[in-house]
């Protein structure tokens, strides 16, 4: 048991928008589960090969590639807490600045 515990970000209306859009793409939930599942009881480092470090954010992506080619930003938190923020499908190289800025104002202050 690793004691990391993993949490989504919940919008001020209720809403929990990473589950939403993983709830429309099967395949990929069904591997992001499978990694936050891994995090929880195995640690950060089981998952390595999944994840990178957005430099100059303090977000880290989940990389989930098949037909839908997904990304999950995420940041670590005190008392060993992962909060996901945002979820969208990637389509092109380079990860656009509106999708880092939706997970940044997402962190909480």
């Amino acid at each position: 048991m690793s004691g990391w515990k993993v949490t989504y970000y919940i919008s001020l209306t209720g809403e929990n928008p990473v589950k939403k859009f993983l709830d429309m793409r099967p395949a990929a939930k069904l591997k992001a589960f499978r990694i936050f599942s891994h995090i929880e009881e195995f640690g950060l480092t089981s998952v390595i090969s999944h994840v990178k470090k957005l430099v100059g954010t303090p977000l880290w992506e989940i990389r989930i590639l098949g037909g839908d080619s997904v990304r999950i930003f995420y940041v670590t938190q005190k008392e060993k807490k992962i909060l996901i923020l945002h979820a969208f499908a990637k389509k092109t190289n380079k990860t656009p600045i509106k999708e880092i800025e939706i997970a940044l104002s997402r962190i909480p202050n």
